[in-house]
């Protein structure tokens, strides 16, 4: 059991995770150590530092936060769900337990979609496999993705159908699936009123009653949106304290929408971070 979860190991999970152990909270970060700040060969815009990459920026953060005591793991995180003592995050390989979950993965990776994807979004076309899966109980479903959040989905899908495919439009699974896969080049959602299948370069029709998007890694938006936080086109909803409308789920860097810049996530964390360790221990009172 964690005091506070932080999803991203980019600059506002860093931050996050720093001011939540100074704060004294028991606090664990997940997420990769390749994130898209990696890639920048140049930052010059950061106050006090005249030059430097995006990797050794990041290094220095996360060297700073293991320092003070703060934990790590490089894995991806899939699902979060509510818990009797606070919350479950579901990873690639394990579960972890935390009374406090800030969200800080930026808005994930989202691939060019298919034809007709948006068009059928609401009427057969889903990105939430736990919002909407009770509506396909003993239905054709399909998930769209060759990685471990397609695999968490299909997973969720399972428990209401077990008539679920991943298609993973021409690529190679990068992880062990739970139900049949096809590895079909997809090139359009096809229906009338509602999505009634998908079509394949080699021009096939497969039926098909739903379909759920889960291409790349579930971004933070993704994940707010299982667990029922307000989202606003793709961006989270906070307080003033960097809280959302769930009590105990708070939310920091580009998935707040605004300046995507580093600074701006570097403050955000920390505002996060010092007010999920404050919410823990003020429940932690409240308890004794």
């Amino acid at each position: 059991m964690f005091d506070v979860c932080i999803l991203g190991m980019g600059p506002a999970g860093l931050s996050a995770g720093i001011y939540a152990v100074r704060a004294g909270a028991k606090t664990l970060v997940i997420g990769g150590a390749d994130g898209a700040l990696s890639l920048a060969k140049r930052i010059d815009n950061y106050f006090g530092i005249a030059t430097i990459s995006g990797k050794d920026l990041l290094d220095a953060g996360r060297e700073q936060y293991l320092a003070l005591g703060g934990e790590t793991l490089e894995a991806e995180a899939t699902a979060v769900e509510m818990a009797p003592n606070g919350f479950l995050i579901h990873t690639s390989n394990e579960t972890i337990e935390a009374k406090a979950v800030v969200l800080a993965m930026g808005k994930g990776r989202k691939k060019p979609g298919l034809t007709g994807e948006d068009t059928f979004l609401g009427r057969g076309v889903s990105h939430c496999a736990v919002c909407d899966g009770f509506f396909f109980k003993k239905k054709r479903v399909g998930v769209i993705g060759c990685g471990a959040y397609a695999a968490s989905e299909a997973s969720q899908l399972l428990a209401f159908t077990p008539d679920v495919t991943v298609f993973t439009d021409g690529k190679q699974p990068e992880c062990a699936m739970p139900c049949a896969v096809r590895a079909d080049k997809l090139t359009s959602v096809v229906g009338e009123a509602r999505l009634s299948g998908i079509e394949t370069a080699d021009g096939e029709t497969i039926p098909l009653d739903g379909l759920f998007i889960a291409r790349g890694t579930a971004g933070a938006s993704d994940l707010a949106l299982k667990l029922g936080v307000p989202t606003d086109n793709g961006t989270i909803r906070v307080d003033k304290d960097g809280m959302t409308a769930l009590p105990g789920v708070f939310a920091a860097g580009d998935c707040l929408g605004g300046l995507c810049q580093v600074s701006v996530s570097v403050g955000a964390g920390a505002l996060a971070g010092q007010r999920a360790a404050e919410y823990v221990r003020q429940k932690n009172e409240v308890r004794a």
